[in-house]
């Protein structure tokens, strides 16, 4: 059995590790048009910002490791065309311009997500980047040095990270955002405290644009004027645009596989796509929301590793089912731990639920503690079933560790009720005797009574 995946970063390089062990007789080929493979995207930031050094400590494994296994890696490979028909796939080699037709058996199609990239840049220009490969994160990193004042367009995940990354060394700061606050996948309330933080902690370095678009990005040497939709105008050195991402899905629409409402590439639990023998997993896929069970598409490397894996299984001939995700993620600004899972308040009432929420601001341990932090944690939950639908946790303890407990719950449908009696772990160090999460609980039950 010939086996093909086009991509092979989180999703891609799981799925051919794990197919190879289940079928060890398979030829297993990855085609990337990445100088890499299995590398941890995840951990460019942390590159960047200084935390290591060494940059090939992101490879997870090595093409010579792949090779040896069995499993053949093509990197510079473009995969131009899919022939569902012919069960053949169109390559380009990015460095001879040739081109091949490669049969296969069975498909894997985990091509990921892209920068979502304004009709207005200049992309041609040396000093605006991108942060999506192994080679955006070197680039950026050497064009931090000898920057003075660095732009970032969009408030997310990478975003913030950015910013820590750049304030770490000693770097001026112009943050737009086209919301309110930053992190805009949160809940106002906590978005704002996020950015407050951000802005207190910065060193002086960091100015946060809100309600504002960049409308234009003109010059190159020796700086970048930005203009921004509002008129307002500034020069900087470096532009990272970090206003989203999208599923990389052209390759699997124009073979006629069918797309879903959320525009990433339609599967069933088995990963399996609308045309038979081809699967698709990772950032290019949609998801299942476990709560509402409205599709969804969620970006995260955690996800795309257990879609790997799943479509492996089924690949291989065994049968297993990727239920969904509730979109648990963290991240931190500094000292700030920032961790949500399940619903925001504003998603759910956006779904119909009837939805009522309580925010609670606590230690993380007992008072006496040295390594005392407080925690501020919001919990939403439906009036009607009294379910739990999700929660939000901000500061510098260990706010993740209280949305962890919460996401296993939500797996369950656990209710308010139900959270007050979860039999949590006790000692000084670790949490105060009535967890703040226990303590959320108890005031969202005496609210919906």
């Amino acid at each position: 059995m010939k086996i093909i995946i086009i991509g092979g970063v989180a999703a891609g390089a799981k799925s051919a590790a794990k197919t190879k062990r289940l079928l060890p007789d398979a030829e297993v080929h990855i085609y990337t048009r990445d100088n890499y493979v299995s590398y941890s995207a995840c951990g460019m930031p942390y590159y960047i910002a200084g935390d290591f050094q060494d940059w090939r400590q992101l490879l997870v494994r090595s093409i010579a490791e792949f090779e040896k296994s069995g499993i053949h890696i093509h990197t510079r490979k473009l995969v131009t065309k899919i022939l569902p028909a012919d069960k053949k796939i169109m390559v380009k080699n990015l460095d001879t311009e040739d081109w091949q037709f490669v049969e296969y058996d069975k498909l894997i199609i985990a091509t990921g997500a892209e920068p979502f990239i304004p009709d207005f840049l200049n992309v041609k220009s040396k000093k605006i980047y991108t942060l999506r490969t192994l080679d955006d994160g070197i680039a950026i990193k050497e064009g931090m040095q000898t920057a003075k004042h660095i732009t970032i367009i969009g408030g997310g995940y990478i975003a913030i990270e950015l910013v820590e990354a750049f304030v770490k060394n000693k770097k001026k700061v112009t943050l737009v955002e086209r919301s309110q606050f930053v992190l805009s996948m949160l809940d106002e309330d906590i978005s704002a405290l996020v950015q407050d933080y951000i802005i207190e902690n910065s060193e002086g370095l960091v100015k946060i644009i809100n309600n504002d678009t960049v409308s234009e990005i003109v010059g190159d040497e020796p700086v970048l004027d930005v203009i921004t939709q509002k008129g307002y105008g500034f020069e900087t050195d470096m532009v990272i645009v970090a206003s989203g991402v999208k599923p990389v899905v052209d390759l699997a629409k124009n073979a006629g596989i069918l797309l879903g409402n959320t525009g990433a590439i339609k599967v069933n639990s088995r990963m399996e796509t609308s045309i038979k023998d081809i699967y698709a997993c990772g950032d290019c896929a949609e998801k299942i929301n476990m709560i509402s069970h409205v599709p969804v598409w969620v970006p995260l490397g955690s996800t795309a590793n257990k879609e790997g894996r799943v479509t492996a299984i089924n690949v291989s001939g065994g049968v297993e089912d990727f239920e969904g995700v509730l979109g648990s993620s963290v991240l931190r600004y500094r000292d700030l731990n920032i961790s949500r899972t399940g619903l925001t308040e504003k998603e759910a009432l956006k779904l119909g639920y009837d939805a009522i929420s309580v925010i609670i601001t606590k230690r993380d341990k007992a008072g006496y503690m040295p390594e005392v932090k407080n925690i501020t944690l919001k919990l939403v939950a439906d009036k009607r079933s009294h379910k739990i639908l999700g929660a939000q946790a901000i500061g510098c303890g260990d706010a993740d560790k209280r949305v962890n407990t919460v996401s296993v719950g939500l797996l369950r449908g656990i209710t308010v009720e139900e959270l007050i009696d979860v039999d949590l772990t006790y000692a000084p160090p670790f949490s105060t005797s009535i967890d703040i999460l226990i303590s959320a609980a108890q005031i969202l039950k005496s609210k919906l009574s």
